[in-house]
Protein backbone atom coordinates (compact mmCIF):
# COMPACT_ATOMS: atom_id res chain seq x y z
CA UNK A 1 0.00 0.00 0.00
CA UNK A 2 1.29 3.77 -0.55
CA UNK A 3 1.45 5.88 2.20
CA UNK A 4 -0.99 8.78 0.25
CA UNK A 5 -3.99 9.60 2.38
CA UNK A 6 -7.09 10.99 1.29
CA UNK A 7 -7.33 14.56 2.27
CA UNK A 8 -10.46 14.39 3.83
CA UNK A 9 -9.08 11.51 6.15
CA UNK A 10 -5.70 13.28 7.09
CA UNK A 11 -7.98 16.49 7.99
CA UNK A 12 -10.23 13.81 10.17
CA UNK A 13 -6.59 12.64 12.24
CA UNK A 14 -5.54 15.42 12.52
CA UNK A 15 -8.48 18.16 13.75
CA UNK A 16 -11.94 16.94 13.37
CA UNK A 17 -10.80 13.85 15.84
CA UNK A 18 -9.68 15.83 19.02
CA UNK A 19 -12.84 18.56 18.48
CA UNK A 20 -15.17 15.62 18.69
CA UNK A 21 -13.86 14.48 21.70
CA UNK A 22 -14.55 17.71 23.19
CA UNK A 23 -17.52 18.42 22.16
CA UNK A 24 -19.27 14.96 22.60
CA UNK A 25 -17.82 14.66 26.01
CA UNK A 26 -15.80 11.27 25.18
CA UNK A 27 -13.39 10.00 27.36
CA UNK A 28 -12.31 7.05 25.11
CA UNK A 29 -10.37 7.57 22.28
CA UNK A 30 -11.65 4.50 20.93
CA UNK A 31 -15.22 5.44 21.14
CA UNK A 32 -15.29 9.11 18.58
CA UNK A 33 -17.23 8.79 15.73
CA UNK A 34 -15.79 7.64 12.51
CA UNK A 35 -16.65 6.33 9.05
CA UNK A 36 -17.20 3.16 8.69
CA UNK A 37 -18.71 2.34 5.04
CA UNK A 38 -20.24 4.24 2.38
CA UNK A 39 -22.66 2.03 0.40
CA UNK A 40 -24.54 3.30 -3.07
CA UNK A 41 -27.43 1.55 -4.73
CA UNK A 42 -29.20 1.95 -7.97
CA UNK A 43 -32.50 0.80 -8.17
CA UNK A 44 -34.01 -0.29 -11.84
CA UNK A 45 -37.53 -1.08 -12.70
CA UNK A 46 -36.91 -1.86 -16.30
CA UNK A 47 -33.24 -3.99 -15.69
CA UNK A 48 -35.27 -7.45 -15.89
CA UNK A 49 -36.57 -6.42 -19.90
CA UNK A 50 -33.89 -3.83 -20.62
CA UNK A 51 -30.82 -5.35 -20.20
CA UNK A 52 -28.88 -2.04 -21.67
CA UNK A 53 -30.08 -0.22 -19.38
CA UNK A 54 -28.63 -2.49 -16.50
CA UNK A 55 -25.30 -2.63 -18.23
CA UNK A 56 -25.23 1.20 -18.71
CA UNK A 57 -25.96 1.61 -14.85
CA UNK A 58 -23.32 -0.81 -14.00
CA UNK A 59 -20.75 1.44 -16.04
CA UNK A 60 -21.90 4.08 -14.43
CA UNK A 61 -21.96 3.50 -10.62
CA UNK A 62 -18.05 2.00 -11.36
CA UNK A 63 -17.13 5.18 -13.15
CA UNK A 64 -18.72 7.65 -10.24
CA UNK A 65 -16.84 5.36 -7.19
CA UNK A 66 -13.61 3.76 -9.31
CA UNK A 67 -14.44 0.53 -8.09
CA UNK A 68 -16.89 -2.27 -9.50
CA UNK A 69 -20.45 -2.11 -9.11
CA UNK A 70 -22.14 -5.50 -8.90
CA UNK A 71 -26.04 -6.57 -9.84
CA UNK A 72 -28.53 -7.23 -7.40
CA UNK A 73 -31.53 -9.81 -7.74
CA UNK A 74 -35.18 -10.03 -6.70
CA UNK A 75 -34.61 -12.30 -3.05
CA UNK A 76 -38.86 -13.25 -3.64
CA UNK A 77 -41.52 -12.95 -6.40
CA UNK A 78 -43.90 -10.57 -6.51
CA UNK A 79 -46.61 -10.59 -9.28
CA UNK A 80 -47.80 -6.82 -8.74
CA UNK A 81 -44.44 -5.49 -9.85
CA UNK A 82 -44.37 -8.79 -12.39
CA UNK A 83 -40.81 -9.35 -10.79
CA UNK A 84 -40.01 -13.29 -10.57
CA UNK A 85 -37.21 -14.41 -8.03
CA UNK A 86 -33.38 -13.77 -9.03
CA UNK A 87 -34.38 -11.16 -11.42
CA UNK A 88 -31.81 -8.34 -11.47
CA UNK A 89 -33.84 -5.37 -10.18
CA UNK A 90 -30.32 -2.82 -9.44
CA UNK A 91 -26.60 -2.24 -8.73
CA UNK A 92 -25.16 -1.52 -5.63
CA UNK A 93 -21.43 -0.78 -4.83
CA UNK A 94 -19.97 -0.40 -1.08
CA UNK A 95 -16.85 1.54 -0.69
CA UNK A 96 -14.58 1.43 2.31
CA UNK A 97 -11.05 2.30 3.69
CA UNK A 98 -9.22 5.23 1.00
CA UNK A 99 -11.81 4.74 -2.02
CA UNK A 100 -14.67 5.76 0.60
CA UNK A 101 -12.49 9.12 1.96
CA UNK A 102 -12.23 10.26 -1.78
CA UNK A 103 -15.55 9.61 -2.49
CA UNK A 104 -16.69 11.91 0.56
CA UNK A 105 -14.55 14.30 -0.46
CA UNK A 106 -15.55 14.51 -3.99
CA UNK A 107 -18.89 14.61 -3.09
CA UNK A 108 -19.12 17.18 -0.50
CA UNK A 109 -16.62 19.82 -2.59
CA UNK A 110 -17.82 18.77 -6.10
CA UNK A 111 -21.25 17.31 -6.41
CA UNK A 112 -23.16 18.70 -3.94
CA UNK A 113 -22.72 22.13 -4.99
CA UNK A 114 -23.52 20.77 -8.85
CA UNK A 115 -27.16 19.71 -7.56
CA UNK A 116 -29.71 21.81 -8.96
CA UNK A 117 -31.57 24.05 -6.67
CA UNK A 118 -29.51 22.19 -3.79
CA UNK A 119 -30.67 24.00 0.07
CA UNK A 120 -28.84 21.41 1.91
CA UNK A 121 -29.22 17.43 2.26
CA UNK A 122 -32.06 16.76 5.06
CA UNK A 123 -31.72 16.35 8.11
CA UNK A 124 -34.19 13.52 8.45
CA UNK A 125 -31.75 11.42 7.25
CA UNK A 126 -30.15 9.35 10.12
CA UNK A 127 -32.30 5.91 11.16
CA UNK A 128 -31.73 5.86 14.73
CA UNK A 129 -28.38 3.85 14.57
CA UNK A 130 -26.19 6.77 13.42
CA UNK A 131 -26.28 6.16 9.93
CA UNK A 132 -27.44 8.47 7.45
CA UNK A 133 -29.30 7.86 4.20
CA UNK A 134 -30.33 10.47 1.35
CA UNK A 135 -31.14 10.23 -1.86
CA UNK A 136 -29.89 11.94 -4.97
CA UNK A 137 -32.40 12.45 -8.71
CA UNK A 138 -30.16 12.15 -11.36
CA UNK A 139 -26.93 10.77 -11.83
CA UNK A 140 -25.41 13.58 -13.66
CA UNK A 141 -24.30 16.07 -10.97
CA UNK A 142 -21.38 13.64 -11.05
CA UNK A 143 -18.71 15.15 -13.18
CA UNK A 144 -17.62 11.71 -14.29
CA UNK A 145 -20.46 11.30 -16.21
CA UNK A 146 -20.54 12.38 -19.76
CA UNK A 147 -24.12 13.47 -20.02
CA UNK A 148 -23.63 12.69 -24.24
CA UNK A 149 -23.63 9.11 -23.27
CA UNK A 150 -26.47 8.16 -20.91
CA UNK A 151 -29.46 6.82 -22.26
CA UNK A 152 -31.43 8.01 -19.29
CA UNK A 153 -31.73 9.80 -15.41
CA UNK A 154 -31.45 7.60 -12.90
CA UNK A 155 -31.62 8.40 -8.94
CA UNK A 156 -29.27 6.70 -6.22
CA UNK A 157 -29.24 5.79 -2.50
CA UNK A 158 -26.69 6.44 -0.63
CA UNK A 159 -26.02 5.35 2.74
CA UNK A 160 -23.15 6.77 5.14
CA UNK A 161 -22.81 4.24 8.13
CA UNK A 162 -20.64 5.44 10.61
CA UNK A 163 -19.17 3.64 14.21
CA UNK A 164 -21.28 5.28 16.44
CA UNK A 165 -25.03 3.89 17.23
CA UNK A 166 -26.04 7.43 18.37
CA UNK A 167 -27.63 10.02 15.45
CA UNK A 168 -26.19 13.57 17.48
CA UNK A 169 -23.04 12.21 17.42
CA UNK A 170 -23.50 11.04 13.91
CA UNK A 171 -24.78 14.20 12.67
CA UNK A 172 -22.09 16.13 14.52
CA UNK A 173 -19.55 13.76 12.38
CA UNK A 174 -20.98 14.57 9.24
CA UNK A 175 -20.84 18.29 10.04
CA UNK A 176 -17.77 18.36 11.23
CA UNK A 177 -16.60 16.60 7.86
CA UNK A 178 -18.30 19.37 6.02
CA UNK A 179 -21.45 17.58 4.74
CA UNK A 180 -23.78 20.26 4.08
CA UNK A 181 -26.65 19.14 6.19
CA UNK A 182 -29.09 21.26 7.62
CA UNK A 183 -30.93 22.21 9.99
CA UNK A 184 -34.16 20.78 11.21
Amino acid sequence: MSKYNPRLREKYNKEIKSSLKETLNISNSMNIPNLSKISLNMGLGDAKDNKNSLEAALDELTTITGQKAVKTYSKKAISNFKVREKDPVGVRVTLRSKVMWEFLDRFISIVSPRIRDFQGLPSRGFDGNGNYNFGLTEQIVFPEIDYDKINSIRGMNITIVTTTVNDKHSLELLKSLGMPIKAK
